[in-house]
């Protein structure tokens, strides 16, 4: 499969391609002060939500019909992030909840924040495309029974940890050489994967106008779509590019496999066939199910 990385501005890259999308993750800087080498992510609020209105009518344009955006930012922005959706013509799906692996961040006047959300939006009322993934997390513990085909993927995401400093961040985390990680804001593999595999086929393009380290590529490769990432930083860029040329075990999707056993057509879904020992993981996992009940 192709994978194009764009460096430069977002929306001046945005205005040149030509490329038909299908599917787009868009999880750009929060505006919280950060520091970025190429971003000022201290802008005023009317001028920080004018530019991803911009960049969403952009990537709109670019969209096939029936194509999706899965747009991520903190839940206090969930009013700003749907309006900005909406005026740029994408109708909302689902408001996804991720729900954070980690303990609740503490507030003093208010509940504890445990969760980002993840806007799903389409072009058109309807998706051109949605494969209904079925996942088989661990029961309840008010559950008497395993379930004997898993279970739906909803819009709460509880089962997909983050990488947070210290154990949850683990070896998947992208670290400099005083072990310090390379990006604190790297999404991990596990969501990029849910996305691509819910929203497009192989040999579909799947864009990411922010694309950080380069997760979504290294997702898209993988699932044999073709992708293009755009970014303004020229470590990031290297970074991507050792990523898609230099494969690491923890990068690697085939250990989430099993995760989706369940869903119908997962194979082609995928992208390729999966070896004859996964297959007989199943059949001894659909054995092993019986035999307890």
């Amino acid at each position: 499969m192709a994978y194009k990385i764009i460096m430069g501005d977002c929306i001046k890259e945005l205005e040149r391609l030509t490329t038909t999308i299908n599917l787009a993750f868009l999880d750009p800087p929060f505006n919280q002060g950060k520091e970025y080498a190429e971003h000022d992510d201290n802008m005023p609020d009317d001028v920080y939500w004018q530019w991803m209105r911009e960049v969403c009518s952009k990537i709109y344009e670019l969209t096939s019909q029936g194509g999706a955006i899965y747009f991520m930012q903190r839940e206090k922005n969930t009013e700003h992030i749907l309006s900005c959706l909406r005026k740029s013509g994408w109708n909302l799906q689902n408001l996804i909840i991720w729900k954070k692996k980690t303990s609740a961040v503490p507030c003093s006047n208010k509940f504890g924040k445990h969760y980002q959300i993840i806007a799903y939006v389409t072009k058109g009322k309807k998706a051109n495309i949605f494969n209904r993934l079925r996942i088989n997390p661990p029961l309840p513990s008010n559950y008497k029974f395993r379930r004997e085909d898993g279970m739906y993927v909803t819009d709460v995401w509880d089962d997909i940890r983050e990488l947070t400093a210290g154990y949850f961040a683990g070896d998947e985390a992208i670290r400099k050489p005083d072990g310090n990680r390379f990006h604190k804001q790297q999404a991990p593999i596990q969501l990029l994967l849910r996305i691509v595999l819910s929203s497009s086929n192989p040999n579909d393009t799947v864009l990411d106008p922010f694309a950080g380290t380069g997760t979504t590529l290294v997702v898209a490769e993988q699932l044999r779509r073709n992708s293009i990432g755009i970014e303004k930083d020229k470590e990031n860029i290297r970074c991507i590019e050792k990523r898609l040329t230099n494969s690491k075990e923890s990068d690697n999707i085939q250990r989430y496999y099993n995760d989706y056993v369940y869903t119908d057509d997962i194979e082609k879904i995928w992208g390729y066939e999966i070896s004859d020992s996964s297959k007989k993981y199943r059949v001894k996992q659909l054995s092993m199910l019986g035999e307890e009940r």
